[in-house]
């Protein structure tokens, strides 16, 4: 085992440049798995393809997804890596792997297939630099900060890391119609900086334990949870005549395998003497609690971010007059007040936790957010703007007030040799409840609208002059495509109608089915059956995510706070000036 520095030795404001930096590693990361949503359109046309032809979907969904698996999969090897060679050491790689594929992602010269495969491959890889500082900096700030203010840091980090996946919304409808490439070289200034200020100013402070790499754990772990992952991806879209590919052999068999393979994984855990995954982290109550309601609170959240823009971007601004070419940037700038609500809960409920406990901060938060969900459902399709933004800022305060408690309880309850594989498995819950959350969205939202939006599309377009059996054929098409249209801010009715037909409409009619209003009405109706489903799975979330907040406990802070107690339990803060650090205890419920 190595020696390490002590935050004495470096002095009082070191623990605020290991905050800064770690902060802005994970808001980089953040911001750039949200930018590319509402830059996605722009690139589809500097990259000259067609998202929405036939085959190209995959495409769409995997420059989106792409970069989140990888994240997810790879947080806990990462973290495992720098527990054995150092946490600073892997964060500033990370760093440095960001910086290098952002410039690669800058620089595509290709077009069509080539040009969309080549953004996919450097997302993938640029998202190992994203997993190498997600996985590190809890444990950095946590070894940092005394046990009595890292709830403040831990949720500035916290905050920053939420806030980035919205500000990236923001960000990315700014700079696509500039110029495409804007949206990956946006973030190489600050990673640069953030890799030459790691390197100079960070320091390990914890102990490194030199132990065999686990590589069977690390192989069925990837394999088990990509097949699960990818199959999600390939679930929503559809297969043959059915609307999903739920039923695709391949989804099926990937599936199946992956949660197999996750199986035969937590058998080789429990079987090896130097783990990946250590699954006796989850005799601390803090721990297990902690990482199931951040697991519920992303399945709430992480599908909720497409909903919202699709709603805003393919119904509410295009009947409001808003064009579809500037629908993406105005539903970034539309969603301002759940980033506003995150920023004025974060931090507060992190210093409010410091001194009273996570557990009414982050039930609290829960429950607001499943509030929010409920009034979301109450709005008109066509709501007034004020009543939507505000259920946005009472979604943000929310999840704000519950993801800055929740992160340091499950820090605080980790022993400090084992705070980076900890760190990375909590991501690892977080990172995949994103995908698991779009999956479930996208099937709850397909399922809903494929109940009328065939009826109420083909009646649509037959009213206005289109042949009934051309009206039957476009109404048969798979309800995803009408989501995936809504999302990239496109006008589908053109294409799928195609020059020919409208050609032989009345000059009116032709006008009308191709403007703001006809589409955005059209499946206002459909949409809202999906948007209650939808909403309904997102309250269920977060009050099971409240009441496993309320089982966390009260306050608790691991016995060892030197690096070397065992760690089966998490202790309460002690009310007495000294703790017997090789007692752990259990957390006062």
């Amino acid at each position: 085992m190595n020696s390490a520095a002590s935050p004495a030795t470096l002095g009082p404001r070191y623990k605020w440049i290991a905050l800064s930096t770690t902060t802005l590693g994970v808001l980089i990361a953040t911001i750039n798995s949200s930018i590319l949503l509402i830059a996605l359109p722009d690139i589809f046309r500097g990259l000259k393809i067609d998202p929405l032809a036939s085959g190209n979907s995959s495409y769409l969904l995997w420059l989106i997804m792409g970069y989140l698996v990888v994240t997810a999969v790879l947080v806990v090897t990462f973290g495992r890596l720098g527990d054995m060679y150092g946490r600073v050491k892997m964060f500033n790689a990370g760093f440095a792997i960001f910086t290098i594929f952002s410039i690669t992602l800058s620089v595509v010269w290709l077009t069509g297939t080539p040009g969309v495969l080549y953004l996919i491959i450097m997302r993938i890889l640029q998202g190992v630099g994203g997993a190498l500082l997600m996985a590190n900096s809890s444990a950095i700030i946590t070894d940092a900060f005394p046990s009595d203010q890292r709830g403040l840091a831990l949720g500035l980090n916290m905050v920053a890391g939420i806030a980035g996946s919205f500000l990236g919304l923001v960000i990315g409808g700014v700079l696509a119609p500039v110029d495409w490439r804007l949206v990956f070289l946006v973030s190489v200034p600050f990673s640069l900086f953030g890799t030459a200020w790691g390197y100079l100013k960070l320091r390990d402070l914890s102990p490194r334990r030199h132990h065999v790499m686990d590589w069977w754990g690390n192989i069925t772990f990837a394999l088990g949870l990509i097949g699960v992952l990818v199959a999600i991806t390939y679930g929503i879209q559809p297969y043959g005549s059915h609307i999903m590919g739920w039923t695709n052999p391949w989804v099926l068999a990937s599936i199946v395998g992956g949660v197999i393979l996750l199986g035969v994984f937590c058998w080789i855990e429990t079987r090896i003497e130097h783990p990946m995954f250590h699954l006796d982290l989850f005799k601390i109550r803090a721990f297990t609690f902690g990482n199931l309601a951040s697991l519920l609170a992303g399945l709430g959240r992480g599908g909720l971010m497409f909903i919202l823009i699709i709603w805003l971007q393919g119904i509410w601004l295009p009947r409001h007059g808003y064009s579809f070419e500037s629908t993406p940037l105005w539903a970034g700038i539309f969603m301002l007040p759940m980033t506003l609500g995150f920023l004025v809960a974060g931090p507060l409920s992190g210093w409010l936790s410091d001194r009273y406990g996570a557990r009414p901060f982050a039930t609290g938060g829960m429950l607001i957010a499943a509030l929010s969900f409920f009034w979301f459902a109450a709005l008109p399709v066509d709501f007034t703007y004020w009543m939507f933004a505000a259920a946005l800022f009472c979604n943000g305060f929310g999840m704000g007030l519950f993801a800055s408690p929740n992160r340091a309880a499950v820090m605080n309850s980790l022993p400090a040799n084992r705070r980076g594989v900890g760190g990375g498995m909590s991501t690892t819950f977080q990172n995949t409840s994103m995908v698991l959350s779009i999956g479930i969205f996208f099937s709850l939202m397909i399922v809903g609208l494929a109940a009328s939006l065939p009826a109420t599309m083909q009646t649509g377009l037959t009213a206005h002059g289109v042949p009934a059996a051309q009206a039957h054929a476009v109404a048969g098409l798979p309800p995803v495509a009408v989501l995936f249209a809504s999302l990239l801010g496109y006008n589908p009715v053109q294409s799928l109608l195609g020059s020919h037909t409208l050609a032989q409409l009345h000059s009116g009619d032709a006008h009308y089915l191709t403007g703001h209003t006809f589409f955005p009405s059209l499946i206002s109706g459909p949409f809202h059956d999906g948007l209650i489903v939808a909403f309904a799975f997102a309250i269920a979330a977060c009050l099971v995510a409240a009441a496993a907040s309320w089982f966390m406990g009260e306050k608790f802070v691991h016995a060892d706070d030197q690096h070397e107690t065992p760690m089966d339990f998490a202790q309460p803060e002690a009310p007495a000036p000294e703790v017997e650090a090789s007692r752990p205890q259990v957390a006062r419920s």
